[in-house]
């Protein structure tokens, strides 16, 4: 007797199928595909779109306004649900798929699973070529959208109806595992996505994916436990593993019994309540005094779920004592063997939870603490006087929105974050008050991330406050999906912040010797440079024009009665507030590598380069 089957096309066993994967950890099981995000055209609109009207009471549809932007929303779900469950977005073949690119490599720098399925040429190559389509002269088999490839984690395209099932198979086997995971690529050939197939029943059973954690090696553990003990002043620096993990509790008893200090990464901020004793804040370039203070005479780091970013070594200068030495625990070996560092290949929750354990009766000198608490406090005043405005008719400046911000927020509400200046401010100055909330995409850095971003957390944490916090350049960049907020009534916040260019750039430029060249959105002058008056743009007239509820502040007093009716609203709401330029926040306490010109006939890359040279000499290789 043939075993049973069903007859559909391969966008609907594709659809059918993904809707009975699962995920499980700890004993919670997920949807390991809980929507698909889509654009239609003529690549997709008659597989995957019709498969998705089939199936529409089993895989939620979800209509985005930008190809890239759909990317982000679903990698803010996912880092939401720390990479339990994760969104699809499909494309048409051409500029929508090539649109998933950006999207996709933030995905995978960030070890973040989405699910792409965009169109692709016809498998029989019958009707080349057709509208959209690619032409290689020597390489028929090449389409645009093996520019997916490199920043994919698993990639392939499905040229057959039955290549379906182990490709499916292995795309949710990636997206599912946390050593693995990023951007997973599903291309389909258009006349493939609407074949029909008799395909086994089996295919589509319910599958629950089992998201491990592996224990540390014994001998790595004692060697660890070793180097622990051994250690004068050691300091964990913690990472976006730490989130992904649900290791907050864990970091917690590790540290709370050995003494040990925390300073975190961009992704990691929120492993610690900002006024646990032994939080830091951030550390690197844009990391607090006393987190970098330590740093730079600790003898023992303790990377756990970090993949260390030039930011966070501060380019290779930061850890300065010449006995320092690493060790990291994380799920990937790739990772835990930066920085010729000993490791703990493992999940983080379970490494920590062991070395905790291991170390039972060992903790720092007291005379540690002392000196860690007391800069903890030097620093806690640096942050009030940030976020202090003695003028509340004044105009703000970003460290007071920042101030502002922090008076409403509640404990369980999510801040976004991307790009530009806001970044180094919140690192060093955010007082996170829960694991979730310090939500900063700064491993790709991506102008235009934090409002579908903000649309995806909302969609993973309905009845959650979540602010998307832009500048006038960021929200330039992709304010499409103000539109999809309005039309699923998701009531994200948008701080949107004028100042009237590239802030952050602007003042790298500057530091650099390239003397804020285009960093301003100004008027041409009489000699052509962008020096003129501000350009006469009113971003808050155009997000009041994609639906959003405009709440204009020019005031502290003004900022702070416009955030809290915001946080109220039940609808997409915006605040925005023109800000004073004048720098109030406290600058980088380490340096990072951007490299200047050699040489150069003007007087500021000279002052710059001499500045440069000087600073390089302090990078080391830690070997």
């Amino acid at each position: 007797m043939s075993a049973a089957t069903r007859r559909l096309t391969t966008a609907q066993a594709l659809v059918r199928f993904l809707s009975a994967q699962y995920t499980e950890r700890d004993g919670v099981r997920r949807r390991l595909i809980a929507g698909t995000w889509g654009i239609f055209g003529h690549g997709n609109v008659a597989g995957v779109g019709q498969a998705l009207v089939e199936y529409a009471g089993t895989m939620p549809y979800h209509q985005g306004r930008n190809e890239q932007a759909m990317v982000h929303a679903a990698v803010g779900y996912a880092r939401q649900l720390n990479r339990l469950s994760a969104q699809a977005v499909t494309t048409s073949i051409g500029p929508g798929a090539t649109n998933l690119v950006t999207g996709a490599a933030l995905a995978t720098v960030n070890r973040l699973p989405v699910l792409l399925l965009p169109g692709d040429y016809f498998a029989s190559h019958v009707a080349d070529p057709l509208l959209q389509q690619l032409e290689h002269p020597v390489e028929a088999d090449v389409s645009v959208n093996d520019t997916l490839r490199p920043v994919s984690r698993y990639f392939d395209r499905v040229a057959r109806p039955e290549a379906l099932i182990p490709s499916a198979l292995n795309a949710m086997r990636v997206l599912a595992d946390p050593a693995e995971t990023g951007a997973v690529t599903l291309a389909l050939p258009q006349d493939v996505q609407a074949e029909a197939y008799d395909w086994p029943e089996e295919f589509f059973a319910e599958r629950v994916w089992s998201v491990r954690r592996p224990a540390p090696d014994p001998v790595e553990l004692a060697a660890a436990v070793a180097a622990v003990r051994a250690a004068r002043r050691p300091l964990v620096v913690a990472g976006g593993g730490v989130h992904h993990s649900e290791a907050e509790e864990a970091l917690k008893a590790f540290v709370d019994a050995t003494g040990v200090p925390v300073a975190s990464t961009q992704a990691g901020k929120g492993s610690l309540r900002h006024d646990h004793p032994a939080d830091l804040g951030g550390i690197g370039h844009t990391g607090t005094s006393v987190s970098d203070g330590l740093a730079r005479t600790a003898d023992l780091v303790i990377g756990v779920g970090t993949r260390y970013s030039d930011f966070t070594t501060a380019s290779g200068t930061l850890f300065q004592n010449p006995d320092v030495r690493f060790l990291n625990v994380n799920i990937t070996g790739f990772d835990a063997h930066k920085l010729a560092a000993r490791t703990l290949v493992c999940d983080a929750r379970t490494g920590l939870e062991q070395l905790a354990g291991a170390l039972a009766g060992h903790r720092v000198e007291p005379s540690y603490e002392a000196e860690y608490r007391a800069g903890k406090e030097r620093w806690e005043r640096v942050v009030e006087s940030a976020y202090r405005a003695d003028d509340d008719t004044a105009v703000p400046t970003q460290t007071q929105v920042l101030g502002a911000l922090d008076a409403v927020v509640g404990d369980e509400d999510v801040v976004i974050n991307a790009a530009g200046s806001l970044p180094g401010d919140l690192h060093k100055l955010w007082r996170s008050r829960s694991p979730r909330q310090y939500h900063l995409e700064y491993g790709y850095s991506c102008m235009g991330y934090e409002i579908p971003a903000a649309l995806g957390v909302q969609q993973a944490a309905p009845g959650t406050p979540v602010w998307a916090l832009v500048g006038d350049g960021t929200y330039l960049m992709n304010p499409t999906e103000i539109v999809t907020a309005v039309q699923e009534n998701l009531p994200v916040k948008l701080v949107l912040v004028q100042n009237h260019g590239y802030a952050s750039i602007g003042g790298l430029s500057e530091s650099v010797g390239a003397e804020r060249f285009g960093t301003a959105y100004r008027h041409r002058a009489g000699d052509g440079a962008f020096t003129g008056p501000p350009l006469p743009v009113d971003l808050a007239a155009n997000a009041a024009s994609l639906g959003m509820e405009v709440l204009r502040a020019r005031t502290v007093r003004e900022l702070r009665s416009a955030l809290a009716e915001a946080r109220a609203c039940d609808r997409p709401a915006c605040v925005y507030v023109e800000t004073d330029p004048a720098p109030t926040a406290p600058p980088a306490e380490a340096w990072w590598d951007v490299p200047v010109a050699e040489v150069s006939a003007r007087e500021a890359a000279v002052r710059a380069r001499a500045r440069y040279d000087s600073e390089v000499a302090g990078r080391r290789r830690h070997l």
